[in-house]
């Protein structure tokens, strides 16, 4: 991965300039801190577009959470049997943490953390904009549930909703089982 340097002086070691080149980006000092963020942002846009453009299309989703869930099931495409399979990975499912008489779970706190960001991501810019989220979020709210488990609900909501987009993405770039 192409890390953004820590110091400027790091901009002109022959490693990072020979790096850019690599990839076609052009340094720049015009912004402090961001010499090459534009050029990586377009070409992770035009690379997800390429590999899953029904992902990207979908609410709430960028090229950046696409391109991570994308990577994450990539990189271990024998363990995608199913939706469940993929939560567990992007540690979504939920596990039981009953107690007495309370029957409630938790979300996993295994998994890929960068592909349950990409999900949590998703979940709050579906609750704070999407009609039917909205709804939802008031219903379970009133229901008693508290907030982390309505994250909880949501996350393994959104992952049933993208495991076949994810797939199909994966099976155009020949990654998927």
């Amino acid at each position: 991965m192409l890390r953004r340097p820590l110091e400027p002086k790091q901009y002109a070691s022959c490693d990072y300039r020979f790096t850019l080149d690599q990839y076609g980006f052009q340094a720049s000092m015009r912004r402090k801190g961001n010499c090459w963020d534009t050029q990586l942002g377009a070409a992770l846009d035009r690379l997800a577009q390429q590999a899953a453009p029904s992902l990207v299309a979908r609410f709430g989703i960028d090229a950046q959470t696409a391109a991570t869930l994308l990577v994450t099931a990539g990189d271990n495409p024998e363990r995608l049997r199913n939706d469940a399979a993929l939560a567990a990975l992007c540690g979504v499912s939920p596990l039981e943490a009953s107690s007495s008489k309370v029957i409630r779970h938790r979300l996993n706190r295994g998994g890929d953390r960068q592909a349950n960001n990409a999900l949590w991501t998703i979940a709050i810019v579906r609750m704070r904009s999407e009609p039917r989220m909205r709804a939802y979020v008031k219903r379970r709210t009133q229901e008693g549930h508290s907030t982390k488990e309505i994250y909880r609900c949501l996350k393994r909501y959104i992952m049933r909703e993208l495991y076949p987009l994810i797939i199909k993405g994966l099976q155009a770039a020949g990654a998927a089982p």
